[in-house]
């Protein structure tokens, strides 16, 4: 998954905190991956150096917030709406744009996978030279058949259900602030 690209599409929401983003990546991609708190900070110092995100003040309570700038809100539109991958991603990344995409309301999650489905039809011709070329053919046949139905699964879904169900604006879940002892022992225990 595309850290990065996906942190830029979930900011056309709005502004957000470091922690509300790790949230909703998690929550908007159906918690199959895992990203650590550090690395979403440093994707946004990143993005920030980069001109593609901008600092937009702190909360009430002090938490850096970040909002699209121009060039990042055209990255993630673009990002959305592409059906490329690097080699051995391609359905990483099409299940992390339609999840994302299906959540966010100002995308048509309906026309990305349309072009997902465009990209999974096509039928690479390659010439199996050996064995292990024939099983590779064999499993990207597999694969597009399984994208297939997945994306055919997801349309079918999103059509069906009620208007605004599948898309929900951003979190307002709260970073813990310290930890809570599990047991506090009590007078008699400290003394003993």
């Amino acid at each position: 998954m595309s850290v990065r690209s996906s942190l830029l599409a979930i900011l056309t929401l709005g502004p957000a905190y470091g922690f509300q983003l790790h949230v909703e990546l998690r929550s908007r991609t159906g918690a199959r991956r895992t990203v650590n708190v550090g690395q979403i900070y440093a994707t946004l110092d990143r993005l920030v150096t980069q001109g593609a995100v901008d600092a937009a003040g702190v909360t009430d309570d002090g938490l850096p917030l970040y909002r699209l700038a121009e060039p990042g809100h055209r990255e993630a539109l673009t990002w959305l709406h592409d059906t490329s991958s690097v080699a051995g991603e391609e359905w990483s990344e099409c299940l992390d744009r339609v999840l994302i995409a299906s959540s966010l309301p100002e995308i048509d999650a309906l026309e990305i996978i349309a072009a997902y489905r465009r990209a999974w039809s096509a039928d690479p011709e390659r010439p199996a030279e050996n064995g292990q070329e024939r099983l590779v053919a064999a499993a990207d046949t597999a694969l597009a058949a399984a994208a297939l139905a997945w994306l055919d699964e997801a349309a079918t879904a999103i059509s069906a259900s009620e208007p605004g169900s599948f898309e929900r604006e951003l979190s307002d879940e709260r970073p813990r602030r310290g930890r809570r002892p599990t047991h506090v022992p009590d007078v008699e225990e400290s003394a003993g």
